[in-house]
């Protein structure tokens, strides 16, 4: 399985007695599509943080590509993240300073990647996103938002991730940027056979995916 949960529970620190996740059973396999929808609130970041190693679980077994997660170190998990996970954040997360290269170079200097090798990969891919040479090398800042999001997705994707998880990742397009970026994310995705998990409340967003899962049909966050 590229993700499986056992029996997984999680409350944060300082509100113990207050459940976010409960998840008894829950497994998606290799390069399937997954579109996980639930309200603001609801724990899908919290999820999304336990499958990608930025939390542990208190209990219970996260399994992600054959890997028991909660049995790392915290060095051991983003060590795991680097080199086998892509993450394509809400808000893009990109160095406003950088430039398209410099911020895709960063995300692979964590990695065991070689790193010789990878300038002449940043550039095919920035290509084949469409980002002319010209705004390789300008402040991501200067960039127009699709821009950004593309450069958000070439981050993620160039460590040749088997795991691509994204968090409403079009929560701030327009429609007509948003449907780009669905059929750029979904062919990229075909194309490398990865496993991607796509969290949002937007439904709208559900057509492109063939398993669509509510977080409330897996989670009980009252049961202990």
């Amino acid at each position: 399985m590229a993700i499986d949960l056992q029996n997984v529970q999680f409350s944060y620190p300082g509100v113990p007695d207050k459940t976010v996740l409960n998840i008894r059973h829950w497994s998606v396999s290799p390069g399937e599509q997954v579109f996980l929808h639930g309200p603001s609130g609801g724990g899908k970041s919290t999820l999304l943080n336990l499958l990608s190693g930025m939390l542990r679980a208190h209990h219970g077994e996260v399994s992600v590509l054959g890997e028991r997660l909660d049995q790392m170190s915290n060095r051991q998990r983003d060590k795991f993240r680097a080199n086998h996970i892509g993450y394509v954040f809400q808000q893009f997360n990109l160095i406003p300073y950088l430039g398209a290269t410099d911020n895709i170079q960063l995300a692979a200097h964590f990695s065991a990647r070689k790193r010789q090798v990878l300038k002449n990969e940043i550039h095919e891919l920035l290509s084949s996103l469409g980002i002319p040479p010209d705004d390789w090398h300008k402040p991501t800042a200067r960039l127009s938002i699709g821009q950004q999001q593309r450069i958000a997705i070439a981050r993620a994707l160039i460590n040749n991730p088997e795991l691509l998880i994204a968090d409403e990742p079009s929560s701030s397009l327009d429609q007509q940027n948003r449907d780009n970026f669905m059929s750029l994310l979904m062919s990229l995705v075909d194309k490398h056979g990865i496993t991607l998990l796509f969290v949002s409340h937007d439904m709208s967003l559900s057509q492109y995916f063939g398993r669509i899962e509510a977080l409330s049909d897996i989670n009980s966050p009252e049961a202990h």
